[in-house]
């Protein structure tokens, strides 16, 4: 999972899958983005609980390349989801469509990993940008935007599907989820539990795929520690300003990293 959020290594417009190269060494330009990109990165995740990936691996990009960041914040970003599904677990008792959402997007992650290997990618992430685009400006017209129960519980077999066969095809599921479950208007902690436990399951996934083909070698195991350590101290300050934030602004500040990742999807497809 490219973001969480699991990835698919491969580059934009090229299916499955050529042997991934390694830099020379560890920089220090390279070590010093890893090391502000994590801490940008947790401390959002922190806040909101998406976000980590989906802003750390882009900057990491621009100095070294998308599959080193990506082998860089997997490990740090499994932990993150762990410690926020732990540190949020008083939100389980609200939480809805779990066992959907996550049975469902392990099938269509399967599903689209083998049906859809041979997309291209540009196309898939410009219409995911889109989508986020158009959800965000939904809400903005239409502030007190919500999904009933009985409705939410329908489609989320499908909605669990969609975000499987999204992480499989270009490895991005982290913003299908959380524009999903938005309108469930969960309290503050359900929210953060149900994504971050949606994450974790296919972070686990996906750490497990990337140690299977070999890919922490070189000097990537160092630039793991390079992104864990900054993500560690930044996640329990984002965990705690996240406490201090009222519904509306909660709200406001989803809506606002959900269009970074659409920024960041489309400049993933430029670049």
């Amino acid at each position: 999972m490219w973001f969480a959020e699991p990835v698919d290594l491969t580059w934009p417009g090229e299916r499955r899958r050529r042997p991934l190269e390694l830099e020379p060494s560890l920089s220090a330009e390279l070590l010093v983005m890893i090391v502000v990109a994590s801490a940008v990165g947790a401390g959002v995740k922190g806040v909101t609980g998406m976000g980590y990936p989906l802003l750390a691996v882009p900057l990491i990009s621009l100095v070294g390349g998308v599959d080193d960041a990506v082998v860089a914040v997997a490990a740090p970003n499994l932990a993150a989801n762990i410690y926020l599904c732990w540190h949020a677990r008083a939100g389980r008792v609200e939480a809805r469509d779990l066992a959907r959402l996550v049975g469902f997007g392990v099938v269509g992650a399967v599903v689209g990993t083998v049906a859809l290997v041979r997309l291209p990618d540009e196309p898939l992430l410009v219409t995911l940008a889109l989508m986020i685009c158009w959800f965000v400006i939904q809400f903005l017209r239409h502030p007190e935007l919500h999904m009933p129960p009985a409705t939410a519980t329908r489609w989320s077999p499908l909605a669990g599907t969609v975000a499987g066969l999204m992480q499989g095809a270009i490895g991005v599921s982290g913003p299908v989820v959380a524009a999903w479950m938005h309108p469930y208007r969960l309290p503050r902690d359900a929210y953060v539990y149900s994504i971050t436990l949606i994450f974790g399951v296919t972070g686990a996934v996906q750490l497990t795929v990337l140690l299977g083909q070999g890919q922490m070698t070189g000097y990537r195991p160092w630039a793991t520690l390079a992104a864990a350590v900054p993500a560690a101290v930044a996640l329990p300050v984002g965990v705690r300003l996240r406490q201090r934030l009222a519904g509306p602004t909660f709200d406001r500040v989803v809506l606002a990293v959900l269009m970074a990742s659409a920024v960041s999807l489309l400049i993933q497809v430029v670049v």
